[in-house]
C-alpha cells in the first residue's frame, strides 16, 4: 500500500511545531483491512483539524504495521483531535486488535516541516527499544 503523502491542512504559523509519530501493529493479518479502512476516516478528519500543520500515513499490511506522522500548533490541538470523533471512536474500536503501539513527540522548527519518515522511524525505533529495556528491568 502506498504512503499517504504529507498533507497540509493549515499553513504552519509561528516558529515551532509539535510533532507526533506513531506506530501500530495489529495482532493478525485479518485485522489489517479493518484497521486501514478505519484509519481512513481519521485521515479525513485530520485534513480539516484545527491546528494541524501536516500529516502522513504509511501502511505496511504484510507486516501488520501502520505509522502516522503529524505536526500540530501545540498539544491542545492534538488532544482535541484525539478526543473528537471519528478518531476517538476508531481508537476505541481498534484497541482490541492492537499488538503493539509506540508514540513519540518532539518539537521542531516550522521551517523543518515536513519531517522525513526516516527521522520519524528512527525516533519510533529508539522509543520502542527504550520501552523494551524498561519492561525487561521489571
Amino acid at each position: 500500500m502506498p504512503t499517504l503523502p504529507w498533507t497540509v491542512p493549515n499553513p504552519p504559523q509561528g516558529t515551532t511545531a509539535l510533532v507526533m509519530a506513531s506506530r501500530f501493529e495489529v495482532r493478525s493479518l485479518k485485522d489489517v483491512p479493518r484497521f486501514f479502512l478505519n484509519s481512513l476516516s481519521a485521515w479525513k478528519q485530520v485534513k480539516t483539524a484545527p491546528g494541524a500543520f501536516g500529516a502522513s500515513l504509511v501502511a505496511r499490511p504484510f507486516k501488520r504495521t501502520f505509522m502516522t506522522l503529524s505536526a500540530w500548533d501545540g498539544r491542545a490541538s492534538l488532544m482535541e483531535f484525539n478526543s473528537t470523533d471519528p478518531h476517538r471512536g476508531v481508537v476505541t474500536k481498534m484497541r482490541p486488535t492492537m499488538k503493539h503501539s509506540t508514540f513519540v513527540f518532539w518539537n521542531t522548527a516550522v521551517g523543518d516541516l515536513p519531517i522525513s519518515w526516516a527521522e520519524a522511524e528512527r525516533r519510533l525505533d529508539e522509543e520502542a527499544a527504550r520501552k523494551a529495556a524498561s519492561s525487561s528491568e521489571d
